[in-house]
């Protein structure tokens, strides 16, 4: 597939694929100095457990090389990916080293509306989430994992690429997050274009949201679990400059990207015009 055609194909509006509800660009954004983060070569996803029939064909037509998994295995297991033969499937746990709740453990708590309000009450669920984003910037599996999709985006032989965790919000959000703070797009634009996973994914989450409401639970409780916070991604920068300093330490010392793969993703990744 010609380049054009696949930024063409990327710069139309809302979802791509129906059965992939946060499937979207990463480029598209301005940075400073003018900048423009080039479309068609790296998208954000859902898991892609349900391609199948025309939702498949709309995949293969986006000519994706390489897809990076940031899920655990209980996840992976639940809800293997189908793509295209062919493409490279990369496996990155990004929460192996992690003591919090699995998120397939956590799915599976949900399904006890009392346990529920005993777990998440008073702001638990909001607490779990700063915590778990904390996880995304200090555990050794997540920069591990994290160092390897960024380096490997760099090279033309991945791209166009894909990454993606369960819902593409969480994981798939600070891995976008920094990658486009590392090009140079202003802050603000980075957390606007974090948040748009409410406006994609809310809509899928509402039936979840009323079933858990026919048990008797309370829908309120679990929302902060559905969404993205800017208090969320605030934890994770926090941690970020409290460990690294800078979006280009972090990249240096958290995940191994020197100043020359750095200017690499900028080379590859930012067009002037």
């Amino acid at each position: 597939m010609r380049e054009e055609d696949r930024t063409n194909l990327a710069a139309e509006p809302g979802p791509l694929i129906p059965s992939l509800p946060n499937l979207r660009d990463v480029g598209g954004q301005r940075t400073h100095g003018g900048g423009r983060v080039r479309t068609g070569l790296l998208y954000r996803s859902t898991e892609l457990s349900r391609l199948e029939g025309a939702d498949e064909a709309a995949f293969a037509r986006l000519g994706i090389r390489s897809v990076y998994d940031l899920r655990t295995p209980e996840e992976r297991e639940l809800q293997p990916d189908r793509i295209p033969p062919g493409t490279e499937h990369v496996v990155l746990d990004v929460l192996r080293d992690s003591s919090e709740a699995s998120p397939s453990a956590l799915m599976e708590l949900l399904s006890d509306a009392r346990a529920t309000a005993d777990w998440l009450g008073d702001g638990g669920a909001v607490r779990h989430f700063e915590v778990r984003y904390r996880e995304f910037v200090s555990l050794p599996s997540a920069r591990v994992s994290y160092g390897r999709l960024l380096s490997d985006i760099a090279a033309q032989e991945h791209r166009p690429a894909l990454f993606h965790c369960t819902t593409g919000k969480d994981r798939t959000g600070w891995a976008a997050a920094t990658l486009l703070m590392l090009l140079g797009v202003p802050d603000e634009a980075v957390l606007e274009d974090y948040l748009r996973s409410n406006d994609m994914l809310m809509p899928t989450f509402r039936p979840f949201l009323d079933r858990f409401a026919s048990q008797g639970g309370d829908p309120g409780l679990i929302v902060p679990l559905a969404e993205v916070r800017p208090s969320y991604l605030a934890s994770a920068l926090d941690e970020m400059r409290r460990s690294f300093g800078t979006i280009e330490g972090y990249f240096a010392d958290g995940l191994g990207i020197d100043e020359t793969g750095q200017a690499a993703l900028r080379e590859v990744f930012v067009e002037w015009r």
